[in-house]
């Protein structure tokens, strides 16, 4: 299993095929990729998992976090967010945050994240934002 970073093509594939399939790709862009950071788990060479990070003020923000669907359950998830809890905390970032889809709260928890705010509705899934504080590495 290797983490890495992914082309972006690469990206919004996995972004539509796992997360918004009947969306085209333009659809599945954010406006913001360009000053992302991509990373990817591959196992044996095949990209299993995504996910899109974006720093501002201090927070590592992921976004469009998807793992393919018969992956789903295995760990490889689990194992690129234990990685991406590892970077957020080697850039001394205070603390990282997602908006997660409700049916993912239970993982997120497993990382000690917590839920903020209300719940909301996009894309015919709800949401809720989920955070943790963090501690720098020195």
């Amino acid at each position: 299993m290797t983490i890495q970073e992914v082309p972006l093509a690469d990206v919004w594939r996995m972004r539509k095929e796992v997360m918004y399939p009947a969306f085209t790709i333009d659809q599945v862009k954010l406006e913001d990729d360009e000053q992302g950071l991509h990373l990817g788990l591959y196992e044996a060479g095949t990209l299993i998992s995504v996910v899109s990070l974006f720093q501002k003020d201090g927070a590592l923000q992921f976004r469009k976090f998807a793992t393919v669907t018969a992956f789903q359950g295995k760990g490889y998830g689990s194992a690129l967010l234990q990685h991406i809890m590892q970077l957020a905390m080697q850039q001394q970032n205070t603390a990282i945050w997602c908006n997660a889809r409700t049916t993912a709260v239970g993982l997120y928890k497993k990382f000690g994240m917590y839920e903020t705010g209300a719940t909301w509705h996009q894309h015919g899934h709800e949401f809720i934002k989920m955070e943790k504080q963090l501690g720098t590495c020195k």
